[in-house]
C-alpha cells in the first residue's frame, strides 16, 4: 500500500509540474502584460515545501528549477540550484519554525519571487552596465503578476499535501 501511494503522490506532483510549465512556458507567453511573462514554478516550488515539507519541496525544487532553466536564456543550471535550496529551506522551515497554512505560503512566495527576479537581472545590474531603474520596474511588474497566480495553485499545492498526509497516515501502523 505504502508503495502505490508513493507512485501515486510521484504522478500528482509530476502533472502539477508539467501543468504549470505548459502554462508559463507556452500559454502565458501569449498572454503578456507590458511584456511581461509571470514566473509559475517557483511559487509551485514553495507551495510543495509548506505543505509537504523538506524533502518533497527540495525534489519538486530540483525539477521545477530544471524546467525554469530549460525555458529560461539563463546560465545552466541557476534555477536548478535556486529552487532546490529554495524547496529544503521553506520545507525546512515548515517542517520546524513556521505553520503551515495559506500567510506561510503567501510570504514564502513573494520571497522566491523576489529572489528569483534578482537572479534574472543580476548579471544585467552588475555586468553589462545596463539601467538599473528599468530593470528594477520589470523586476517589481513580473513579481506582482506572478503573485496574481499564486491563490490559483495554492488549491492544487494545498490539496496535493493533504493527499500526501493522508496518505501517510493510513499507512501507519496501530
Amino acid at each position: 500500500m505504502k508503495r502505490r501511494a508513493m507512485i501515486v503522490s510521484i504522478i500528482l506532483h509530476a502533472l502539477l509540474l508539467l501543468t504549470v510549465y505548459v502554462f508559463q512556458g507556452m500559454i502565458f507567453p501569449y498572454l503578456r502584460i507590458n511584456g511581461l511573462v509571470p514566473l509559475l514554478l517557483p511559487i509551485v516550488c514553495v507551495g510543495v515545501a509548506v505543505y509537504e515539507g523538506c524533502h518533497t519541496g527540495g525534489i519538486v525544487g530540483l525539477f521545477a528549477g530544471v524546467l525554469c532553466d530549460a525555458s529560461f536564456n539563463q546560465p545552466i543550471g541557476l534555477f536548478t540550484i535556486l529552487l532546490t535550496l529554495a524547496g529544503l529551506f521553506v520545507g525546512a522551515l515548515a517542517d520546524t519554525v513556521l505553520t503551515r497554512g495559506v500567510v506561510t505560503y503567501i510570504l514564502s512566495c513573494i520571497a522566491i519571487l523576489v529572489i528569483s527576479a534578482f537572479v534574472q537581472i543580476f548579471p544585467h545590474l552588475f555586468f553589462s552596465n545596463a539601467p538599473q531603474a528599468p530593470l528594477l520596474y520589470i523586476s517589481l511588474w513580473q513579481t506582482l503578476y506572478s503573485l496574481l497566480f499564486a491563490l490559483p495553485i495554492w488549491f492544487f499545492v494545498r490539496a496535493l499535501g493533504k493527499h500526501a498526509q493522508a496518505a501517510s497516515s493510513r499507512e501507519r501502523p496501530l
